[in-house]
């Protein structure tokens, strides 16, 4: 396992050295996968979807939404918890929908955690993600809130990030319902879910309305340009290049393409990372986001911020989906360890 940092901030300057040679070779990396490359747990299922499906496509992402919103949505799937949907109204008029999970028995004084699934901002609902939602609740008692956000489909930017900056704006009203702390809201999301994360993350600290003390965008989607090596020429399976484009070409609608793209669309545009809360995030070394990952990471370190940070070797993109792997189970554990570790020490008083 390449590891690139625990405790970013806190690393002894001989793990620090270490850390900067293993990114360094990352950075220099051929991103066409070969089945080699591929952690031996996961290359049967690797294989076996870059055979399925290439890549992502517009028909892909219109019969996925399908589904998601006419089988799965409204279902509690994380059964080891309690589920309720409530509406937020836009300013259009238009509801927002949004799933609230809590443990069955009410607890006091736990996070609130907005967590933002992904789907590479076209497709998907919260429901989706019940696993990580579940394991965050029944870890310590905290209450979730999932946006069900405006995919790019059907609207490009900021249709999703309005819609969970006005769920977060709920959760910090609200929270206290479910025995929230005011000062331990968290945000957290996976792959676009984690470039909202960022995005929203940036938009609370810069507006100032919402202080957030957590943040964990897992193997995150920030960085529309794709000038990394890693986002170019990469057939890794779930997500690769092509998916990629497609993906922020729906996002960004107009401005694909253009320099008019904001930094709250593609939080790897910022320049100023400072005050921004503790990160716990993590990355396969062989997927699109490997190395706008490791970018984002060095930009939060060197403005100070205490990072959290795991590189897998030979892993694809959504790797910890697939939890009878053994890389998933140790992403998993480095996950909630981590949470865990935020629970017991990260406060961020509101205004």
């Amino acid at each position: 396992m390449l590891t690139a940092g625990l405790s970013v901030s806190a690393c002894t300057e001989r793990e620090d050295n270490q850390m900067n040679t293993s990114i360094s070779s990352l950075f220099n990396k051929n991103y066409n996968i070969k089945t080699e490359d591929i952690h031996p747990e996961l290359r049967v299922i690797g294989n076996l979807i870059r055979t399925v499906m290439p890549h992502f496509t517009k028909p892909f992402f219109s019969f996925a939404n399908f589904f998601l919103d006419n089988i799965l949505s409204g279902m509690n799937l994380a059964t080891k918890v309690s589920f309720e949907e409530k509406y937020i109204i836009r300013e259009d008029g238009t509801k927002l929908r949004i799933c609230i999970y809590s443990p069955k028995k009410k607890q006091e004084n736990v996070p609130g955690v907005l967590w933002i699934h992904g789907g590479g901002y076209a497709i998907g609902i919260p429901e989706q993600d019940f696993s990580f939602i579940q394991s965050f609740v029944l870890a310590s008692g905290c209450v979730v809130v999932a946006p069900d956000y405006t995919n790019s489909t059907d609207a490009p930017y900021p249709a999703a990030l309005n819609d969970c900056y006005a769920a977060l704006l709920w959760l910090r009203d609200n929270g206290a319902d479910y025995g929230m702390r005011s000062d331990r809201i968290f945000v957290g999301g996976d792959s676009a879910g984690g470039g909202l994360c960022a995005a929203t993350t940036l938009l609370a600290r810069d507006r100032g309305d919402v202080n957030i003390a957590f943040q964990m965008p897992l193997y995150p989607m920030l960085d529309d340009r794709m000038i990394t090596a890693s986002s170019q020429n990469n057939d890794a399976p779930i997500w690769n290049t092509k998916s990629n484009e497609l993906g922020w070409e729906l996002y960004l609608g107009k401005d694909y393409k253009t320099d008019n793209v904001s930094k709250y669309a593609s939080p790897a545009r910022e320049t100023d990372y400072s005050n921004l809360p503790p990160t716990l995030t993590y990355v396969g070394d062989i997927e699109p986001f490997t190395d706008e990952t490791i970018k984002y990471v060095e930009n939060l370190k060197n403005a100070g911020v205490e990072v959290n940070f795991r590189i897998f070797e030979g892993c694809f993109h959504g790797f910890d989906l697939f939890s009878f792997t053994a890389p998933a189970k140790e992403a998993r554990k480095f996950l909630i360890d981590g949470f865990m570790y935020a629970v017991e020490n990260y406060t961020k008083e509101q205004n």
